[in-house]
């Protein structure tokens, strides 16, 4: 029976392969997607939860509470982490980390580390990181010490064992000792490095004294607290102790820090910190929603196109009832071959997915899989899915077909019913309401997109080449030498260029009412050459002058959203106002207009420029657009030649700012494809409609043939009920989609609105997709021969 029942689902497949095609095509391509785009959401919530210590480890967070503001500090002071393992026996351990672009240096190599990190003894208790030689306990005690990944031992000493061996740091060629060779950090970690320093080269060889610093806030920190620990017990507990080390400085530059302990677990998608996120958590919930959207897209496709072709099927039932089956094989006969299409579909998606895996890590940014079959709970849970999609559309014309007379159907009175349309039309509206909705969403986020880019920044990033020196103290050497070089418009030194980051700056300025108002605020170390190179409009006064002596050590300039915080009205006011700023003080001698030196997702913070040459690092060449090449080939000649013990290393203005918005931009690619894939799967689910509509409507199209219409009028019969749906699916997914929308919207600062024209394009897109979808079949009936209709009469 069983063997029976497999040959007639086959015969019919092949019978019917367009249909069958659609409906296995239409599933496989819905699940394809829902599984990429979980495996994507599954990577983005691992982050950092492989530890096996995750459940206790905290980052710790800080907001610094000035007279003007709260301010999100990426980590606490440098005194904190060491003070509280001292203060409170629920802590276990702690480790700071700080990023740096370390210089590396052994034999002939030079290496900026961007990934490097410096890290406290603990790191390797706290975090699981396996180390393939060394100590875990002890690799990063002494300082000068060095724990390398497998792939950076490999770049610097090849197949040779590098424990114990030596190795340049810094710019001052520090020797340090390899203590450690670990496993290359997996992708999903937010504490990566290939070079890991001990920190204990900083706080007891470099800078003695910075553990007991209560103002210097700079490294990341973690505590590892004891099992058992009420995480939030303990945190209520900080203020006291914040006063009791530190309560005196915190009264005299009434800067008041608040320490949260933040899981590690939710640091990736939850946390902002120092201007800087990492992860999205409304992306991932976005693109879940996304997920089941298609699928459930998908599910009201195989869903439709079943149940359409149910009445086909009537005859057979009702001969088969003749011969004496029964009501339960013959709901199994539905059951079953809509599961084996079902299963079929799966096959596919699993093929599919494999296929394009490699392309969506590329789209994804980062390898989010090295393998569909890696998956296995998943791939077992698509399976339930697929099987549990074909059971329920086989469950419909299973029970309807089997609930008639046979009579009434051998003597062609069967029909589908109100009902059976009106489920019908029902699933098209749900599956266009999403994909309008997709389509909306689509076009807001690629707005979004093209408004950041095209904003005025207020300032000029084209043709700037930016040289990091890494303060090399040869750097005004190699600044005279480029700007002799032909081609070379401008040069400037200065600490931070627009996106780079820059230092917050403990300051005091004179404020409206004549105090001095203490605040945070950003600062960039510039020279003489910066606002004319990079073309920043002032707003009043001047900017930085080699005619005036003063401004060398003497001299400030602020932003107008400095000047605002300091209530003068207009930015001439603050002109010649009284600052004083880490160890400095003078007189401000200009304003300059606002520009966007962060991302456009952050509104423009208060910001001040100050002279100081051993703090610049970076170089910006403003170089003509001819022959670019030869004029980078130029810059690095000369920089080899003063700055030989580095490696020479350049990016561009413009493509480096526009790096801000890589996430966002990967965002809206994603978001484009699975909008495209489930309007694919409408669409297909729409043809499949359409041809069994027109199918089902072949004598009437023949009869109003032979009475004289037209293809045209035929074509529109066929076309307005199914544009009826569309249309009202429009009205049901504008609402939906300008709502959510706009709380996508709401994360950046400069936004584009909301147009109407956002919504009508959507709707005529969905229209005119509708429309070729539907002509297609439309027109192969209009324009077929009557008598073939009507022979059959």
């Amino acid at each position: 029976m069983l063997r029976n029942y497999f040959k007639i689902a086959f015969r019919n497949l092949w019978r019917h392969r367009v249909f069958s095609l659609i409906n296995i095509m239409g599933l496989s391509v819905g699940m394809t997607a829902c599984l990429l785009i979980f495996l994507y959401v599954r990577f983005e919530m691992s982050y950092d939860r492989f530890h096996p210590k995750a459940e206790r480890i905290y980052k710790i967070d800080a907001d610094i509470k000035t007279p003007t503001e709260v301010i999100p500090a990426g980590g606490p002071a440098w005194a904190v982490p060491s003070h509280i393992k001292l203060d409170f026996s629920e802590v276990e351990a702690f480790t700071r980390v700080m990023g740096d672009n370390l210089l590396l240096r052994k034999g002939d190599m030079k290496f900026n580390e961007k990934d490097a990190i410096w890290a406290d003894s603990a790191f390797f208790d706290i975090f699981h990181f396996p180390l393939l030689q060394g100590n875990a306990h002890t690799a990063l005690k002494e300082p000068f010490s060095i724990v390398l990944s497998e792939s950076a031992a490999k770049k610097y000493f090849g197949k040779a064992n590098a424990m114990g061996q030596t190795i340049l740091i810094t710019g001052d060629a520090v020797p340090a000792t390899v203590t450690g060779i670990m496993k290359d950090m997996p992708e999903n970690t937010q504490v990566k490095g290939d070079v890991i320093a001990s920190m204990s080269t900083i706080t007891l060889k470099w800078n003695k004294g910075i553990d007991d610093q209560w103002g210097n806030y700079s490294p990341a920190a973690y505590l590892l607290l004891k099992p058992g620990t009420n995480a939030m017990a303990l945190q209520k507990k900080l203020p006291a102790f914040l006063e009791k080390w530190n309560g005196k400085e915190m009264q005299e530059q009434q800067m008041r820090p608040t320490l949260f302990l933040k899981p590690l677990k939710d640091v990736y998608l939850y946390s902002t910190r120092d201007g800087s996120k990492s992860g999205n958590i409304k992306n991932v919930y976005i693109f879940s929603v996304i997920a089941i959207f298609i699928l459930i897209i998908a599910c009201i496709n195989f869903i439709n196109l079943t149940t359409a072709r149910a009445s086909e099927r009537a005859k057979e039932v009702g001969i088969r009832k003749v011969a004496g089956a029964v009501k339960t094989q013959l709901a199994w006969q539905f059951i079953g071959e809509s599961i084996v299409i079902s299963f079929i579909a799966f096959l596919l998606t699993l093929a599919l997915s494999a296929l394009l895996l490699p392309s969506f890590n590329e789209l994804a940014g980062k390898t989010i899989s090295h393998g569909v079959l890696a998956n296995g709970w998943l791939i077992l849970l698509l399976l339930g899915a697929a099987l549990a999609i074909g059971s329920l559309a086989g469950i419909y014309p299973a029970f309807v077909l089997t609930a008639f007379k046979p009579i009434e159907v051998l003597k062609g009175r069967f029909a589908t019913g109100a009902k059976g349309s009106v489920l019908r039309k029902s699933l098209v509206i749900s599956q266009f309401t999403i994909s309008i909705a997709l389509i909306i969403g689509t076009i807001i986020v690629y707005s979004q997109m093209s408004y950041m880019r095209n904003r005025n920044l207020g300032f000029n990033k084209d043709h700037v080449l930016v040289i990091d020196t890494n303060e090399d103290k040869a750097r005004q050497a190699l600044q005279q030498a480029v700007s002799g070089l032909p081609n070379v418009q401008s040069t400037s030194l200065s600490s931070s260029v627009p996106g780079s980051g820059n230092s917050g700056a403990y300051s005091e300025v004179e404020n409206v009412k004549g105090d001095l108002q203490i605040a945070n605020l950003d600062l960039y170390f510039v020279d003489f050459d910066y606002i004319p190179l990079f073309k920043i409009k002032m707003a009043a006064g001047r900017p930085f002058s080699r005619e005036y002596k003063t401004d060398s050590n003497n001299a400030m300039i602020l932003n107008e959203a400095a000047v605002k915080i300091l209530g003068y009205p207009s930015p001439e006011q603050a002109i010649g106002k009284r600052f004083k700023q880490w160890g400095h003080e003078g007189k401000i001698v200009g304003v300059i207009k606002d520009f966007h030196f962060r991302s456009l997702q952050q509104p423009i913070k208060p910001l001040t420029m100050r002279l100081q040459w051993d703090r610049f690092n970076l170089l910006s060449v403003k170089i003509g657009s001819a022959n670019l090449p030869n004029t980078i080939a130029a810059i690095e000649k000369k920089y080899k030649s003063i700055i030989p013990n580095r490696p020479f290393s350049y990016y561009f203005m413009d493509e480096f700012f526009d790096r801000q918005y890589r996430d966002e931009e990967r965002f809206g690619k994603l978001f484009l494809n699975f909008a495209i894939l489930a309007i694919f799967i409408s669409c297909l689910g729409l043809l499949g409609l359409a041809s069994y509509s027109t199918m089902q409507r072949t004598r009437e199209i023949g009869v109003r043939k032979v009475m004289g219409a037209s293809v045209s009028t035929i074509i529109s019969l066929l076309s307005r009920d199914f544009l009826k749906l569309v249309i009202i699916s429009f009205f049901i997914a504008a609402p939906i989609a300008w709502y959510f929308m706009h709380k996508w919207l709401a994360d950046f600062a400069y936004r584009t609105d909301i147009s109407w024209w956002i919504f009508a394009t959507a709707g005529i897109l969905a229209v005119l997709i509708a429309v070729i979808t539907i002509s297609f079949q439309a027109i192969k009936a209009a324009i077929a021969n009557p008598v073939k209709a009507l022979r059959a009469e």
